[in-house]
C-alpha cells in the first residue's frame, strides 16, 4: 500500500487550501478501510484532523476544523481530499494522510504536505 499526499502551500489567512491523497490499494481492501489526515504543528505533536470511512463515506472531524474543512473521497480515483477554508495560522503544519481499519488505527502513511498560514 503506497498513500502519495500533495496540494500544501502557503496561504493568507481566510484562504482555502485543497489536499489530495492517493492510494495504490486494492479496492477490496479500502472498502472496509478509512483514511484519515493528521498534522503535527511547529514545536507540536501530531494531531487528528479528520477521517472517512470508503465504503459508506461516514466522516468525523477534529473540533479545531469542523464547520470548516471538509474530507471527501473518489472510489474510482481512489484519493481522499481535504478541502480547507477559512484557514487560520493555527493551521500550519505538516499534513499527513494515513490509512487504516479506524481512527487512530492508522498502518501507512503518507510522505506529508506542508500548509503554511500566514497572518
Amino acid at each position: 500500500v503506497q498513500l502519495q499526499a500533495f496540494g500544501g502551500g502557503l496561504v493568507q489567512a481566510g484562504g482555502s487550501l485543497r489536499l489530495s491523497c492517493s492510494c495504490a490499494a486494492s479496492g477490496r481492501i479500502l472498502s472496509s478501510w478509512s483514511m484519515g489526515w493528521l498534522r503535527q504543528g511547529p514545536g507540536k505533536e501530531r494531531e487528528f484532523v479528520a477521517n472517512i470511512r470508503w465504503g459508506a463515506g461516514t466522516t468525523y472531524y477534529a473540533d479545531s476544523v469542523k464547520g470548516r474543512f471538509t474530507i471527501s473521497r473518489d472510489n474510482g480515483k481512489k484519493t481522499v481530499y481535504l478541502q480547507m477554508d477559512s484557514l487560520k495560522p493555527e493551521d500550519t503544519a505538516v499534513y499527513y494522510c494515513a490509512l487504516g481499519t479506524s481512527i487512530g488505527e492508522y498502518r501507512y502513511w503518507g510522505q506529508g504536505t506542508q500548509v503554511t498560514v500566514s497572518s
